[in-house]
């Protein structure tokens, strides 16, 4: 009897439920462990911490002379101050800092004199020395979980003491190309050859979606042999292409083949070009059957078997980059299929013009020239000329990505947030920049972030965040979602060493204290503390010295060049410091109104609401959730 396609599903349909029955047959994600050095291009399995701070050591920032920063108090250039040299240290830039030296000072501003120098200006403590941590602070996540592996970020995690990092293992596909006809590519092919170039195509866009390719060699058309070829390669591969054969020849064995070695979803697809593709599987591989014409061949590999590549890769869904054109000339189309048309575009007169190229299946230079494809769905006869169709662009490449942008207060569960959206969903990335609670609040209202952490106290009610909202926005706009309350207190250096109990002992003699930036929270809380307690900031050494995230301020107490800071609990305990509670606050999220109907914030929300976030906040440590996610006021 005549040969007939077993189905005709459309695409959508297809690739959805091919997906599924490889999921449900056990097809997942791998990883392994490779050296850092190696791991450029890959793609992280889970969140990559820092083992150690960068720079580990307080490091001189500039040429010049290291010196205790009290020696130079009252120097001007009406009373310049002078040391002998045992009172400084000459130093290079990036020496460490000398014991007992608290500021580096610039070889220009030092005037040499006999027995020693002259200074005009006094010196800050800690000015021009980089600090342990200045960069990066051990514990601190460097990438999150399912994120590309760039050279600058190898660079952080080997500063950061990360020499091996776990990632998704690239799916190794395998490609066997079949036919009597095909050879080996040849500069003297003869009459009747075709040469085997699609394994080639197919490598290269494998190659692009962070997959590994693998030819096998040419299978004569014979069924047996196609079947053990099949059988070979899956045992050393995680997918399959079997080109050719899958059309309605008399030699054309792949349907079969693959239906007895393992199974087949379906058998044709509504698309042309690519309607024969066969959609096997054995277990949970997929064995795709594509065309030997090699358009026909990129369409299925690119519709069909990008989607799974990506999956098993961790890598983000290809997102295709659209827009409107005028078409030069019509496009005829058949009702029975979705049909993807190559097309060259231009602008002229300032509108995009889209001319069709030649359409045979056997036409791969015409992908090589098209800037876009345009789909006329099943169902639709075709566009006329000068119709408005939508293209697909092929250039440029740049894809676009959604990005959560949040900013404001500084907290940890921001990082844990960030990777739950993105082990959840893969396609939202989260960028945040720590300005502060009232930083945040103005980046709201100048429309310039999604979200910002706050936890502003007013001293008048003892009420967190409403105050501060009221005032910036009077008109509304914004809403205040609940986030955590969190415990704050004295991080201090592990033992206690110098008998810090609390706020009134900051002021003791040979008491180093590190504080947070103007406008964060707890900055605004430190002074509060301080005014309640009627103590002169002044008094305390290092009051000014300032830091801009909880992790910085824990980092410089462990490694001794400073006794106390105010901050969080979970920092205190992630570098396993000492820790005196002075209050439970509360860490609310402040979200406008023309970011909360978008897919970032409402995934946010969500994962506020997930047991897994509850989870992470338990192990940090310090954190109290009650309606994580609900909003607290609207405005």
């Amino acid at each position: 009897m005549a040969f007939q396609y077993l189905t005709n599903i459309p695409l959508e349909k297809a690739k959805k439920e091919y997906l599924k029955l490889l999921k449900a047959n056990g097809m997942t994600p791998s990883t392994e462990k490779i050296k850092v050095y190696d791991a450029a291009g890959r793609i992280t399995a889970g969140p990559v911490y820092a083992l150690i701070s960068a720079p580990h050591y307080n490091a001189c920032a500039m040429d010049g002379i290291a010196l205790k920063a009290g020696l130079t108090f009252g120097a001007t250039e009406t009373t310049p101050v002078f040391l002998t040299a045992e009172q400084y240290v000459p130093v290079d830039t990036g020496d460490p800092l000398p014991q007992g030296c608290d500021a580096v000072i610039m070889i220009e501003d030092v005037i040499a004199t006999e027995g020693g120098i002259r200074l005009f200006q006094a010196a800050t403590p800690w000015q021009h020395i980089r600090q342990i941590g200045e960069d990066i602070c051990a514990g601190e996540m460097l990438l999150p979980s399912y994120t590309e592996i760039t050279p600058s970020s190898i660079g952080a995690m080997i500063a950061a003491g990360v020499l091996e990092v776990e990632v998704t293992k690239k799916p190794v596909v395998g490609i066997i190309p079949t036919g009597d006809e095909i050879i080996l590519p040849t500069t003297n092919p003869q009459e009747g050859d075709i040469l085997e170039f699609n394994s080639a195509i197919f490598s290269s866009m494998l190659r692009l979606w962070g997959a590994e390719p693998v030819t096998f060699p040419i299978v004569k058309d014979n069924l047996e042999q196609i079947k053990q070829a099949i059988r070979d390669a899956l045992a050393e591969c995680d997918l399959l292409i079997v080109n050719a054969g899958s059309s309605a020849g008399r030699e054309d064995y792949s349907a079969q083949a693959i239906s007895e070695v393992g199974q087949v979803l379906y058998h044709g697809l509504a698309i042309k070009p690519g309607k024969p593709a066969i959609l096997g599987y054995s277990g949970g591989k997929a064995i795709l059957g594509v065309p030997g014409y090699p358009v026909s061949g990129i369409i299925v590999i690119e519709e069909i078997l990008r989607p799974i590549v990506e999956y098993l890769g961790n890598r983000l869904t290809a997102e295709k980059l659209c827009e409107e054109a005028v078409l030069s000339k019509a496009i005829v189309s058949t009702l029975k299929y979705r049909e993807f048309v190559r097309v060259r575009m231009g602008y002229v007169q300032g509108r995009l013009i889209a001319s069709p190229l030649n359409r045979g299946s056997g036409v791969v230079s015409s992908f090589m020239k098209a800037d876009g494809i345009v789909e006329v769905p099943q169902g639709v006869e075709g566009y006329e000329s000068g119709a408005t169709v939508k293209v697909h662009l092929l250039r440029p490449t740049q894809e676009l990505r959604r990005n959560l942008v949040a900013t404001g207060s500084h907290d940890p569960l921001l990082d844990e947030i960030s990777d739950l959206m993105r082990r959840t969903w893969g396609d939202i990335s989260m960028s945040s920049s720590h300005v502060g609670s009232m930083g945040g609040i103005m980046a709201i209202r100048r429309g310039e972030a999604h979200v910002a952490g706050t936890h502003l106290l007013d001293e008048k009610t003892g009420q967190y965040n409403t105050a501060f909202i009221k005032k910036y926005f009077p008109s509304g706009g914004v809403r205040l979602v609940e986030c955590v309350n969190r415990t704050q207190g004295l991080m201090i250096r592990k033992g206690n060493p110098k008998n810090i109990l609390g706020i009134k002992d900051l002021t003791k003699e040979g008491i180093r204290y590190i504080n947070r930036q103007k406008g964060s929270g707890t900055r605004v809380l430190c002074d509060y503390l301080c005014r309640q307690e009627g103590i002169d900031t002044s008094k305390i050494y290092g009051y000014n010295r300032e830091e801009f995230t909880h992790t910085a301020v824990a980092a410089l107490i462990a490694s001794d060049t400073a006794d106390v800071g105010l901050g969080i609990y979970s920092a205190a305990k992630l570098y396993d410091l000492d820790f005196v509670p002075i209050c439970e606050e509360q860490y609310d999220l402040l979200i406008p109104d023309y970011a909360w109907d978008t897919t970032m914030v409402q995934r946010l929300l969500q994962v506020l609401k997930s047991e897994s976030f509850r989870q992470r906040l338990e192990a940090l440590g310090g954190y109290t959730l009650k309606n994580p996610g609900t909003v607290r006021e609207r405005f």
